[in-house]
């Protein structure tokens, strides 16, 4: 992985005097030099507004805009491009479905089931449609291992329920979400079935087809692309039935003062000038991926995220908040250091040139179930090696020292 690390410019620098040992790759992953290039090419070389204008730079972004969305549509193993939408990113995605599905279809004693590992990505724009619509919202918790305990399912699978929405990934826990079994109780009810695929993606081999689910929403900067650009995959048949979110120019086929026609999906959804520079960004890191294979970044996660837990099991007093099984879970690991506070933690890792994350981490509600405040938390990708391991193992050890924990 050395070679890989190499591609990542930002891994050269020294932060607080030290080697940079970047280990918050779930809040946001670095860029190797083919996605900064592919960004900096299209403003140089390039740069137009895409599908309006008539002449060569506009051809050329548009037939590079579009060619990203074909890259992540062979990704995923979608069907056709037709079916990528580009969003905002996983957040945008998630809103785009609760209001363009839920808003509308909803109703009074309906039911939403999610999980209580969500990123409030997955809770709070449920929270606001059940608010307008009356609609119920139910939790599966968590079991002894971290896991989503499917025990109580059944209870709640029945005529009420409409909506499944579940994390691929927990970006606290690490915990791989259990949607096979969920797709086929939603499809036993005719619900939708939808992933918060942002942590799954990325380190997962994903092929939308074998899933089954209905909807599936990702974003880019978790797996080496750019920030404010995501994609939403769909069904034909839901994205046609679904509602545009937002209305303006590009995702129109016809104005009039007192009515519109929709455009074909998927630029329904896409209203105003897109994201071109990220698109471009977004395509070459699947490119980049690509490249790589990702059964070999998944073997690399596995690897390294064992190596992690057992130099993380020599340190006193340092519980992990995750799985124990390497099979059910992926290179994010959450962890206290005996009464230290997360943020204490946190800043003598950074003083030692570790990054790594610290707080809630956008997941309230499973704090508030595992009865923590906060935790520390490592995150890997492709760019980890042990090196960067062993140096946060060093820094637990400074902190426990400066604490002063026996």
């Amino acid at each position: 992985m050395q070679q890989v690390r190499a591609d990542f410019p930002i891994l050269d620098r020294l932060v607080n005097g030290k080697r940079l040992a970047y280990l918050d790759s779930s809040a946001t992953t670095q860029k190797p030099s083919q996605v900064i290039d592919a960004i900096s090419d299209y403003y140089r070389v390039y740069n137009s507004n895409v599908h309006r204008g008539a002449h060569t730079l506009a051809a050329e972004a548009t037939i590079a805009y579009e060619d990203a969305r074909t890259k992540i549509a062979q990704f995923i193993g979608a069907g056709s491009s037709n079916e990528v939408v580009f969003t905002k990113g996983t957040t945008n995605g998630m809103n785009l479905i609760s209001y363009g599905w839920g808003l509308n279809r909803l109703r009074e004693g309906d039911r939403i089931l999610l999980t209580v590992m969500e990123h409030h990505a997955n809770v709070v724009p449920w929270q606001i449609i059940a608010k307008h619509t009356g609609a119920e919202l139910v939790y599966l918790e968590l079991d002894e291992d971290y896991r989503v305990d499917l025990s109580n399912l059944d209870r709640f699978v029945d005529d009420r329920l409409k909506i499944i929405s579940v994390s691929g990934m927990s970006n606290v826990t690490g915990t791989i979400g259990p949607v096979p079994q969920l797709v086929e109780a939603a499809r036993s009810v005719g619900a939708l079935m939808i992933v918060d695929a942002a942590q799954s993606v990325p380190h997962l081999p994903t092929n939308v087809a074998e899933i089954g689910a209905d909807l599936l929403v990702f974003s880019a900067h978790k797996m080496l692309g750019p920030t404010g650009i995501g994609a939403m995959w769909g069904r034909p048949e839901i994205l046609e039935e679904m509602d545009p979110a937002e209305g303006g120019g590009e995702m129109i086929t016809d104005v009039r003062l007192y009515e519109s026609r929709w455009a074909p999906v998927p630029h329904k959804f896409e209203a105003g000038t897109p994201p071109i520079a990220q698109a471009v960004g977004f395509g070459a890191a699947i490119d980049y991926l690509d490249k790589l294979g990702m059964e070999a970044v998944r073997r690399h996660e596995v690897a390294i995220t064992r190596y992690a837990l057992d130099r993380l099991s020599e340190v006193p007093d340092l519980r992990v908040v995750g799985p124990t099984d390497l099979s059910a879970r992926g290179g994010t690991i959450s962890f206290e250091l005996g009464d230290i506070h997360p943020h204490d933690v946190a800043t003598i890792l950074d003083q030692e040139g570790v990054a790594v994350r610290a707080g809630h981490h956008c997941a309230k509600p499973l704090m508030r179930y595992l009865e923590v405040p906060a935790t520390a938390r490592a995150s890997f990708y492709v760019y980890t090696t042990e090196e960067d391991i062993d140096q946060l193992v060093t820094g637990l050890y400074r902190a426990r020292d400066l604490f002063g924990l026996a």
